[in-house]
């Protein structure tokens, strides 16, 4: 005697609904194993977008020229101690690279300086964890960054050290909250600037935050004047469309012949692109995505657990069943089919409502930290959902296979 795919459906239905408690806590574990995979999946490649989109606005035909090398075997401390990037390096790049367009100088102050914390203040309103930078005037020729109001500063105001200062979108709304600060003052580590421009709201970042907002830019030869001691700068050098790979062999070439570096010794300075950082990232990202997924897991197997132990008690209050199904010509094929499609269902029924929560569960955060940008992700969801099928089937086959092994005299016979 053969079933048909709806009698065994309704087969199933009918057995799930008879030990509707079992199966209802049973799907709950599923549920809740399913969501929290498919929430901290989709957290994590939220994460991991934000991240990318930073390194991407930085400019991805970029070369970033530093003493620090991250690909380096070098421990840290040791590349502290190399010599330091000199201003010279960037006219010398420019004129001996022929597949670079320009060169940018960048150079960073302490977040501390002389043992207090850099701040930003106009009369009634401070902004302590600011980033203070100098560049060059061309900096934003090189890597372009839309400015919301206002300006960025030009080359005859670097060449006599004005005090001008572009603000980021943070900064504007924490010291001149509901005003345009173009053309208003700003005291910065005690020094009075002018802001000239004010930039747009930085996309991307890490946590829902990016330092781009708390950044505030002087000119390269005022932070010189400001900040003398300081000898650590970074270099970006735009590479002509198309030509990335070589304008780095170039520059790699140029830096050995001038800081008088053998051939046949490693480098002792870092050329980072933006591919570079993400590819790095993506892998840390596998790395910490698996151990997330791996331990969020652990519910699934409770679950999945569970619903061994509901199918191994279906199997023994239902014996007498399998054997009147078996004597009236069942299959043992058809039994497995049965009680594998019913841990299918609790499974799959705890993969669709885990699913769902998940989504709400995203919507939540979303609204609460709507800088994080975390969108529910296809794949986490098909991840999810897929999970809790696997479960369904390792943990169902068991109980189904025990049950089409037995004997339906035997069966018959059991009370």
């Amino acid at each position: 005697m053969r079933f048909t795919v709806p009698q065994v459906f309704s087969t199933v239905a009918a057995a799930l609904w008879s030990r509707r408690l079992r199966a209802g806590l049973t799907i709950l574990g599923i549920t809740i194993g399913v969501t929290s995979m498919v929430t901290i999946s989709s957290i994590l490649l939220g994460l991991r977008n934000g991240v990318a989109t930073v390194f991407r606005q930085l400019g991805t035909e970029n070369v970033f020229i530093t003493k620090f090398d991250p690909e380096s075997t070098d421990p840290m401390p040791v590349q502290s101690r190399r010599r330091p990037m000199r201003p010279e390096y960037a006219e010398i790049l420019h004129q001996l690279c022929p597949s670079v367009e320009d060169v940018s100088l960048t150079i960073y102050v302490p977040s501390v300086w002389h043992g207090r914390p850099l701040t930003a203040r106009v009369r009634g309103y401070e902004a302590d964890r600011i980033v203070l930078s100098g560049r060059s005037a061309n900096h934003y020729d090189v890597a372009p960054r839309d400015v919301q109001s206002g300006r960025t500063f030009v080359s005859e105001e670097d060449r006599r050290a004005a005090h001008v200062a572009i603000i980021g979108h943070q900064i504007a709304e924490t010291v001149f909250p509901g005003q345009d600060p173009v053309g208003r003052a700003l005291t910065v580590d005690g020094a009075e600037f002018t802001i000239v421009g004010v930039f747009e709201k930085a996309k991307g970042g890490f946590l829902g935050e990016n330092n781009q907002d708390r950044e505030i830019v002087i000119p390269l030869r005022t932070a010189h004047l400001r900040y003398p001691q300081l000898a650590e700068y970074l270099l970006t050098a735009r590479a002509a469309p198309g030509e990335l790979k070589t304008a780095t062999e170039e520059i790699r070439e140029i830096l050995h012949r001038i800081r008088r570096i053998p051939a046949d010794q490693p480098d002792d300075f870092g050329l980072i692109t933006a591919d570079q950082v993400i590819r790095a990232f993506d892998t840390l990202f596998a790395i910490v995505l698996a151990v997330a997924v791996a331990i969020s897991s652990v519910a699934l197997v409770v679950g999945g657990i569970g619903v061994m132990n509901v199918m191994l008690i279906g199997v023994t209050e239902r014996t007498a069943e399998i054997g009147l199904r078996k004597a009236v010509g069942a299959r043992g094929l058809d039994i497995v089919r049965q009680f594998l499609l019913e841990a299918l269902f609790l499974t799959g029924i705890g993969g669709l409502l885990g699913s769902a929560a998940a989504g709400v569960a995203i919507l939540v955060i979303d609204a609460l930290l709507p800088a994080l940008s975390c969108p529910l992700s296809g794949w986490a969801v098909l991840l999810g959902f897929g999970s809790s099928l696997l479960v369904g089937v390792f943990f169902g086959v068991w109980p189904a296979m025990k049950a089409s092994s037995l004997d339906p005299v035997v069966a018959l016979r059991y009370e």
